[in-house]
């Protein structure tokens, strides 16, 4: 990203909140999957899920919803960048912060993506992320979900 100051950060405010929702609402995979505002909002509800957005230049430019309890602790459950930052490197970006945070509670990172987003999908897979099963119906009747993972690091054991 030429020299542009990205940063990512921690978000609790409802009005960012209700930005990324509208963000989600008009881009795939969620126009696909006919999910609207409010559902869409839903996504940055609930216990043990953290939100960080990104900044570029003091514009809002993605964000990513990490599912921090429960047996997918380390889940990542949304991951978006907005039109005009795609192919500028932020999704990598999200992916290493989302790795470094995560690796601190849990030795694997998983994410899910919509078996018809193909870009989505390459990213996740150089990243290092494989297929571990596919959800039929997951979201929406006739659209699967690949559940994806990736190692991250060791479990480590107690001797």
């Amino acid at each position: 990203m030429d020299n542009k100051e990205i940063i990512i950060r921690a978000e609790n405010n409802p009005a960012v909140f209700a930005r990324c929702a509208a963000m989600m609402a008009s881009t795939d995979p969620w126009v696909r999957l006919g999910m609207d505002e409010p559902t869409c909002a839903a996504a940055f509800e609930g216990q043990g899920r953290e939100v960080y957005t990104v900044w570029v230049e003091d514009k809002l430019a993605g964000f990513v919803v990490l599912q921090m309890l429960g047996s997918f602790n380390g889940y990542v459950q949304t991951l978006l960048v907005a039109d005009g930052y795609r192919g500028q490197g932020i999704s990598l970006r999200l992916l290493q912060f989302c790795e470094a945070y995560i690796s601190k509670v849990s030795a694997n990172m998983f994410i899910c993506v919509s078996a018809f987003n193909d870009r989505a999908r390459r990213i996740y897979e150089r990243y290092g992320f494989e297929l571990v099963g596919v959800l039929k119906d997951f979201i929406k009747p006739g659209f699967d979900e690949w559940l994806l993972r990736k190692q991250i690091k060791r479990w480590e054991h107690e001797g």
